[in-house]
């Protein structure tokens, strides 16, 4: 179990603080939701938790194989409903793996990616694509 709390500050604004390692977070609405957008919005952290479980997902694997990922980064583009209830319509994301691609453990480390908590607790209603581009 690990502890989040959450206060709300006011003028669409929130804190969270994450009790074992005592850091904090603030979200702001968004400037198409009626707010400032000077912070991520709650979607918008769900839009950076997909990539970085993904990629920690695949940095498990990848230390199992004394793979080097140093380096990957990823992109995600989040986009909203456009009608109906308001929710995330979209997360297409691209990660960028730092090693060729024909390297012997890229379908692993592919499967690691789609076996992400993130990934497996969004709604189906989701569009979730993932893309690798090796780059070595």
């Amino acid at each position: 179990m690990v502890e989040v709390t959450a206060v709300y500050e006011g003028s669409l604004r929130c804190s969270a603080a994450h009790a074992p390692s005592h850091s904090s977070i603030l979200t702001d609405a968004p400037k198409d939701n009626h707010g400032k957008g000077e912070a991520f919005s709650p979607t918008d952290l769900v839009a950076a938790a997909l990539p970085t479980c993904i990629m920690t997902i695949m940095g498990i694997v990848a230390a199992r194989h004394n793979i080097e990922l140093k380096g990957m980064h990823a992109r995600t583009e989040k986009e909203m409903t456009k009608e109906g209830p308001r929710r995330i319509a979209s997360l297409k994301t691209v990660i960028h793996v730092p090693i060729a691609a024909d390297h012997p453990h890229r379908e692993a480390l592919e499967r690691a990616a789609h076996t992400c908590p993130v990934h497996g607790s969004l709604h189906p209603d989701v569009h979730a694509p993932i893309e690798f581009a090796y780059t070595a």
